[in-house]
Formats: C-alpha cells, structure tokens, sequence
C-alpha cells in the first residue's frame, strides 16, 4: 500500500504509535480514566488565561533546539504575539534530562517528551486538555490529559547525491561491502542516550514489521570493522535520522543532501507535550500548549517538515499549510512502531552490547 504523507490518514499514522506491531495485533496505551482539566478550570476563558500568563511574564521551556521542528519559529512567534519572554533551557536535553531538570533551580514548565518517558512520569505532569484536544488521535494522548502528542515523524537516511544514489533499504545502506569509495554512515547521536540514535538502530534492526536489536548492532559492528562509521554526522555520507531533520538539511541545500524513506521499513514515532505539575508559570504554560495545538502552530511545525497530530482535522477544516504539507518526505508502506516493552527489551540489549561491539 502506498501512503503519501499529504494525506488525511497522516494523523491516524500518529495514532497507532503506541500501538503493537506484531503479528497485525493492535494495543493501545492504557487509558487513565480521570477527567482532564480544560481551559475553563482555572482560567475561564482564553482572554483571561493570555491575561493571568501575560502577568507572570515568562515561559521557561527545555529541550527544544531552534533548529528541531522549527521551534525556533514557534517560540520567536508565541513571544511576540503574546508579549511573554521565553527562556530556552539546555536544548540538547534528551526527554530524561528534561524531566530531571524539574530538580534544578530553574523549573521547566513544559516538556517534550517521546512516549516511554511520558508515561513512566506522568505523575509529575498537571492534566490539561487543550483546546484541539478532540482533534488529536485517542491512542497518543491521556485521557486525563496529562500529556499528548503534538507532532510525530519517521525514521530516515539523509544521504549526499553527488557521492551515492538513495539506497533502496537499511541493509543496502549498511552492508559492508560492495560500497561506493569513501562513503561512510553515521547515526544522529549516541543510541545509549540519544532517541534519534536508538531509533536509527532499530529501524536499521527491522525485518518483516518486526525488530531484532540485536541484528541492529551486528550491522553497525560489521560497518564500523569495515572503517564505512563516520566519527560524527556532520562527516557522513549517509546519517540515519527523523525525516523532519533530514528534510530541513536538504531544503537547505538540497545539491548535497537529499532524503529518502525506505519502503516497507518505515519507523514512526510521536513527541508528546505535558505541563510541569510544579511549573513556576502555570498560565504561560497553558497558554504555549493551546498556542502549540492551534492552527498556527501545528503549521509552524509543519513547516519544519514534522507532521502535527492535529494535521487530518486541520485538512478537512482547510487551515493545513497545504504547500508545507506537499514538501514532506514521501513514504511509501505501512509505517511501524516500537511498543514500550520493545523498546525497554532493545535498549537493555544496546546498554550490554553496544559500546563492546563497536569498540
């Protein structure tokens, strides 16, 4: 089956990220049956919430890139229109140093988090249902609304054209021999740390819809032996990572650096938002989540190449950038999606058996 992105499936996509992928079987997230707070609990309206965050001032967010989905736009953008100075934390926090920097004397508000470090911290989390809340798929968001998924993306490879063409798979990517001269293959960051590294790893593990950590490391190993292991990204010919940042590369300067998303092995994965049960700007925070899922800013994430959850609702309601939307990475197959317990299995596999294999 062929799936372009700029279809109104996009946002079921998103749906089934906390879903199964074995055997066909679908699970979804447990559901915590709490009723969530919305707009009016506290706030009554959305003039008086731009009023009560406007008096506070600030929004203190952490691990948001500028470069990363376009937040850099999106926070520029809710400054301004708002009137509400931004304060940028540690922005190449991954989603567990984001919730250990609730410790530190600065005190994030919001988060942005991938799913298994949601759910094992919604505790600290104050439930919250934006304004889009109905727009966003049941399966990526708590029913208490104490986090939910904002945008999502694949798994890709970012490749130099000059130097190979777009190769047709993981494993014509990283097999050792029979390789162009010179070309080399780097992950985004460190898989034992970094998400987009671990999933590099196990999009590069999969076979038939499934994973199998250990065929992941064994590639890599076998790539490193052959000296094809860039020492960094910036140095590679080829760097598995989300299509959005691969994307905004080639758009860039797409002579040097294009993209492609191998059919039939297409690794998805959602990033969810949540509000600091102890955030210090409690209003600000609400308000940058009503601003993040409005039309404005799922299409100010658009356009840095991610697809927001609210894209299939915006669509039918024509207020989707449509132009962005036709500028997204083509995929080609049914995407696929690691379940909590894949991934705790596949990352205590990396942890014993990564640094030794590519040492």
């Amino acid at each position: 089956m062929t799936r372009l992105v700029t279809t109104p499936a996009l946002a079921a996509l998103l749906a089934l990220a906390a879903c199964s992928s074995q055997g066909g079987e679908t699970k979804a997230l447990p559901p915590v049956n709490v009723k969530g707070a919305s707009l009016q609990a506290g706030f009554g309206n959305f003039d008086r919430l731009v009023e009560a965050a406007q008096k506070e001032g600030r929004l203190t967010v952490v691990g948001l890139p500028r470069e990363w989905v376009n937040h850099g736009e999106l926070m520029d953008v809710f400054a301004d229109k708002y009137g509400i100075q931004v304060e940028s934390l540690n922005p190449a926090a991954n989603s567990q140093q984001q919730i250990d920097a609730v410790a530190t004397a600065q005190k994030p508000d919001v988060f942005d988090l991938s799913v298994d470090v949601a759910l094992a911290n919604a505790a600290k989390f104050a439930p919250y249902q934006v304004t889009g809340w109905t727009d966003i798929p049941d399966e990526v968001k708590a029913a208490n609304g104490t986090w939910y998924a904002g945008y999502g993306g694949y798994m890709s490879i970012g490749y130099d054209p000059r130097k190979m063409k777009a190769p047709a798979s993981y494993a014509e990517l990283l097999q050792p021999t029979g390789r162009p001269a010179g070309t080399t293959v780097a992950l985004a960051g460190d898989p034992l740390k970094n998400a987009s590294g671990f999933n590099g790893v196990m999009a590069a593990s999969m076979q038939g819809g499934k994973f199998d950590a250990r065929k992941g490391v064994q590639a890599f190993a076998a790539l490193k032996k052959a000296g094809a292991v860039a020492a960094a990204p910036e140095q590679a010919t080829a760097v598995l990572d989300w299509d959005y940042l691969n994307a905004a590369r080639s758009a860039a300067n797409k002579a040097n650096w294009q993209v492609t998303i191998p059919a039939g092995s297409i690794l998805a994965s959602p990033y969810v938002q949540a509000i600091s049960a102890s955030a210090p700007h409690p209003a600000a925070a609400r308000l940058w989540t009503e601003f993040l899922f409005s039309d404005e800013g799922q299409n100010i994430l658009l356009r840095g190449y991610a697809r927001p959850s609210r894209m299939e609702a915006m669509q039918m309601k024509s207020t989707l950038d449509n132009e962005a939307a036709g500028k997204l990475p083509k995929v080609n197959g049914t995407p696929v999606f690691l379940t909590i317990p894949q991934q705790d299995a596949a990352k205590v596999y990396l942890q014993k058996h990564w640094s030794q294999q590519m040492s």
